[in-house]
């Protein structure tokens, strides 16, 4: 098993475990490494210290870095907790409260702005340009960070 760094393109990192290296790229390739934070699947190896073992038989560490101010660290793993915790609730409440549109998110968000269906809530799938257009129509809308279902 290896440990890497991982960052997204929004330049968030996270760590994940691999069976080797080849794991590791087999599953970028595809596509199935997954930012935990914003969904983001442009995931890349972040630059990370190398552990190096004291002496034969004893575990390696991990190579020293500045300390972390008072509880920060603790407190930031525990706030990314949370925050993950509480996307996967909203990712199960959405998918339980709301209709799956797909790609055709942005049309049926139309529709249901200009009263040509009932309303309702849906999810899908919306281009960066699908979005913008439906703000400029008006069209209240939300982009939610999607968690994966698994974690990488």
């Amino acid at each position: 098993m290896i440990l890497f760094e991982l960052k997204c393109a929004s330049d968030h990192r996270f760590e994940a475990w691999f069976r080797d290296g080849a794991a590791y790229d087999a599953q970028a390739a595809a596509g199935t490494i997954a930012c935990p934070l914003c969904g983001d699947t442009q995931v890349g190896k972040a630059p990370m210290a190398p552990r190096i073992a004291k002496r034969r038989g004893e575990p390696a560490e991990p190579a020293k870095a500045a300390p972390a101010p008072e509880g920060g660290n603790e407190k930031a793993v525990a706030l990314q907790a949370e925050a993950l915790r509480q996307l996967g609730e909203l990712r199960r409440a959405v998918e339980e409260n709301c209709d799956y549109v797909g790609e055709r998110f942005a049309e049926e968000a139309r529709r249901i702005h200009y009263g040509e269906t009932d309303p309702r809530g849906i999810y899908g799938e919306a281009s960066d340009k699908d979005v913008a257009e439906l703000k400029e129509e008006g069209v209240t809308i939300h982009r939610i960070p999607w968690l994966p279902r698994t974690n990488s």
